[in-house]
């Protein structure tokens, strides 16, 4: 059996500008960078592009190690749409290099359903991650400068919430102290670094709306305070302009290619355990203008992913949903059933119905936003007919259409019956969109709402300095701001070890700090880390190249 690297490395790929055509664009419209990759100026997209396309989202149960194939599954259905005649954009997000040598691998796909050229997707692509490190660098600099000569703001070196960012997992990194070397090597004081899609540099790249909306979202970073207690913002530091044009062609979205030759926008990268998980604005929004609907994907689970592409960039961007697909597989739901990794092969009806009660949670959660799910049961030749019979019964439990899908062995030919329920259920007109809470409830009640609501929690519990730090912030105006919750990605709770659907627990909450820039505010809760480490055996130890050749990536 191929791996996902040499099928993807074994495609014909179309040339960029042919690509392009089916989004009705011309070789003039594109800014090509080499011969299967480009980027699409926001202003052409917005000068070519006609009447708004139809949004679909994919999501999914609570991830596990067995995996659900959720891109894999987004590629495929925009492969099959294409092949019943639609016009389909897929829009997904840039790779992040941490993941890649870490644990996760890439994030291209995999099987027949890849978006390709896939080592260059995984790898560097087009730079934009380069420079959204850079951007975040810059400021950076430009903030020690400030305190070294001659410090007009009033900053309290004490009080500077803005960290440093590197595009790599690096847990040495999390805590660290800078300006050691006397004199003249600064004002010591100590620091940290995030991973660069946790950078709120990155949630402002995906947000904003064209190079001026971007500037002052810069200048509406809260770097740190006053001894006082006063905010400070890298408006006052002068360096957002400087930023901008680091962040100017990557604003771009890029377009590359499914195996399918399905035009993909692959831009920007989040993640959603601890950021807003969602691809750009600009490549949705140019998605939705050039083609007649865009499949997109929110990170992880429902409850992560999902709700935070509902409540943070629906309604940033006055986006409206028409259909969301929840991918399940037998295996995470055997898991999520109390099954342990090396015993998912052998068929086991119980531990699937137990684990359902995840995805019949993600189900509800959805319908909480007015729109319509519908469950894609990601094929695995291990998968025996009683244990899909048990998908599928849990899912008429609650009303669900469940769709058996083949995107990794059949690519688009094998998501035609998922194509054709996501198109009904956008035919049958019954989405209504709604975010789960007004902008205009302060931030706790909104803490409190999604706990609730999309965890299943009893409450909230806020450590005393988070409490200090809910009334500075919304002393500072951020009161009506979404909440970005960073949580475990592999549990409904804050606990990674609360598998299915956990019930009695409460969500705590140790701090939350600014993303003003951004337009919300992030609530840190149980271990969540902004910085991943490496594990025992990174997936970097297994990537080579070869006479020139990439190996080893996934």
């Amino acid at each position: 059996m191929k791996t996902d690297i040499e099928i993807a490395q074994e495609a014909e790929l179309r040339p960029i500008q042919e690509i392009a055509e089916r989004m009705g664009l011309d070789g003039d419209d594109i800014v090509p960078y080499g011969h299967h990759k480009a980027k699409i100026p926001v202003d052409v997209a917005e000068a070519k592009g006609s009447s708004p396309g139809r949004l679909v989202l994919v999501t999914g149960i609570s991830p596990t190690p067995a995996g659900e194939g959720k891109s894999t599954t987004s590629v495929g259905l925009a492969d099959a749409l294409a092949l019943r005649g639609r016009n389909p954009v897929l829009c997904l997000r840039e790779p992040s290099l941490g993941p890649v040598f870490g644990i996760k691998g890439g994030a291209a796909g995999g099987g027949l359903s890849q978006v390709v050229p896939m080592e260059d997707i995984n790898l560097h692509f087009t730079g934009d991650f380069h420079a959204i490190s850079s951007a975040h660098a810059l400021l950076s600099a430009v903030l020690d400068n400030h305190l070294y000569r001659p410090n007009a703001a009033g900053l309290d070196p004490t009080r500077i919430t803005w960290p440093r960012a590197v595009d790599m997992n690096d847990r040495a990194l999390r805590s660290v102290v800078v300006g050691l070397g006397g004199r003249t090597g600064g004002v010591p004081r100590q620091d940290g670094f995030v991973i660069t899609a946790a950078s709120e540099i990155m949630a402002i790249f995906c947000l904003a709306d064209g190079l001026d909306d971007l500037k002052e979202r810069l200048d509406r970073i809260i770097v740190g305070s006053t001894r006082d207690g006063e905010p400070i913002r890298a408006g006052s530091l002068g360096v957002s302009g400087a930023m901008a044009v680091l962040l100017r062609d990557a604003m771009n979205p890029n377009l590359v290619q499914t195996l399918g030759g399905t035009p993909a926008l692959v831009h920007g990268g989040p993640f959603a355990n601890i950021a807003h998980g969602c691809n750009s604005l600009a490549a949705t929004r140019a998605g939705l203008r050039l083609g007649d609907v865009v499949v997109t994907e929110a990170g992880f689970g429902a409850d992560l992913g999902a709700e935070k592409f509902f409540d943070i960039k629906c309604r940033a961007g006055g986006l409206n949903p028409e259909a969301a697909v929840i991918v399940a597989t037998v295996r995470a739901l055997k898991m999520n059933g109390g099954v342990a990794r090396s015993d998912l092969g052998p068929e086991n009806v119980d531990a699937v119905g137990a684990g359902a009660v995840n995805l019949q949670g993600h189900i509800e959660n959805v319908r909480k936003f007015g729109v319509p799910p519908i469950v894609a049961l990601n094929l695995f030749a291990t998968d025996t007919e009683a244990e899909i019979a048990a998908v599928r019964a849990a899912c008429d439990e609650l009303g669900a259409q469940m769709v058996v899908a083949d995107p990794w062995g059949g690519g688009g030919e094998g998501c035609l019956d998922l194509a054709d329920a996501v198109w009904n259920a956008m035919e049958a007109g019954e989405a209504s969109y709604r975010p789960l809470y007004p902008s205009d409830t302060g931030l706790v009640e909104k803490l409190e709402t999604v706990a609730q609501e999309i965890y299943g929690a009893d409450g909230v519990d806020l450590e005393p300095s988070a409490a200090k730090e809910i009334e500075a912030l919304e002393a500072a105006g951020l009161r009506d701001v979404p909440v970005c919750i960073a949580k475990t990605q592999y549990s409904f709770s804050d606990d990674p070890t609360k598998l299915g659907r956990p019930r009695g627990f409460r969500i705590s909450v140790r701090e939350v700090t600014p993303s003003a820039g951004a337009g919300f505010v992030v609530a840190k809760t149980g271990s969540i880390m902004t910085m991943p480490g490496l594990g025992a055996e990174p997936s970097a130890l297994r990537v080579d190249i070869r006479d020139g050749t990439v190996t080893g990536l996934f």
